[in-house]
């Protein structure tokens, strides 16, 4: 072979290692159009800097985290936010923990650093927002009314509309899927818009700049 030949071949392998870089590896799990989407934007562009990350479909109620490279370690139902809509209230870290109203229990849509840390009774969970009090965190016990451990086995996505606004997961999947990934380390987490199209979150200004620690 030549040596343009062997240099073309060189360029052509390199471009396919990059492109299956690129592509994000769902392992077979269902996911959504706008779920596969937000991966493959975010490796195409980098943006979560070689950290662990999740994507939240509000939509699907759905959770998928990723490691670094993009191959999925699990995806899981979720319990969301009571309420409808993509933005955090006003001066949210002013209201009484535990006690927002129900307009207040949403979970805000967007592009978040996330860090390990504990809530107040010592609890291992991963902060999406710290000074709103949002998390990802495991199903904990709750009035019995509440039907949570029903919810999250449900099959209907109205039924996963019940937290204060933290993303709720199994027990067993926090311990085995989120806890040794976002649980151990920095990462970023997408939470899906549900009242414009999940794009608009990965225009120029959402998807610009490194990953800060919070």
């Amino acid at each position: 072979m030549s040596v343009r030949g062997r240099l073309l071949l060189a360029a052509s392998g390199l471009l396919c290692v990059t492109l299956c870089q690129a592509a994000p590896d769902f392992a077979g799990a269902p996911a959504s159009e706008d779920a596969r989407f937000a991966a493959e934007r975010v490796l195409d562009a980098n943006d979560h800097r070689g950290l662990p990350f999740a994507i939240v479909d509000k939509r699907d109620a759905r959770i998928y985290v990723f490691e670094p490279s993009g191959r999925l370690a699990g995806a899981s139902a979720v319990l969301l936010g009571a309420a409808f809509g993509d933005r955090i209230v006003a001066d949210a870290e002013l209201r009484i923990p535990g006690r927002p109203t129900f307009d207040e229990r949403t979970t805000p849509a967007g592009r978040f650093a996330t860090q390990p840390g504990r809530n107040d009774k010592g609890e291992p969970i991963v902060w999406i927002d710290y000074h709103a009090s949002l998390a990802i965190h495991r199903l904990r016990a709750a009035p019995a009314a509440e039907r949570r451990a029903e919810r999250l086995a449900s099959s209907a996505r109205d039924d996963k509309r019940i937290s204060l606004g933290c993303v709720v997961v199994p027990v067993e999947f926090y311990e085995s899927v989120v806890a040794p990934s976002l649980g151990r380390a920095y990462g970023v987490v997408y939470v899906l818009p549900e009242s414009r199209p999940a794009r608009a979150l990965f225009d120029a200004t959402m998807v610009a700049g490194a990953v800060e620690a919070p």
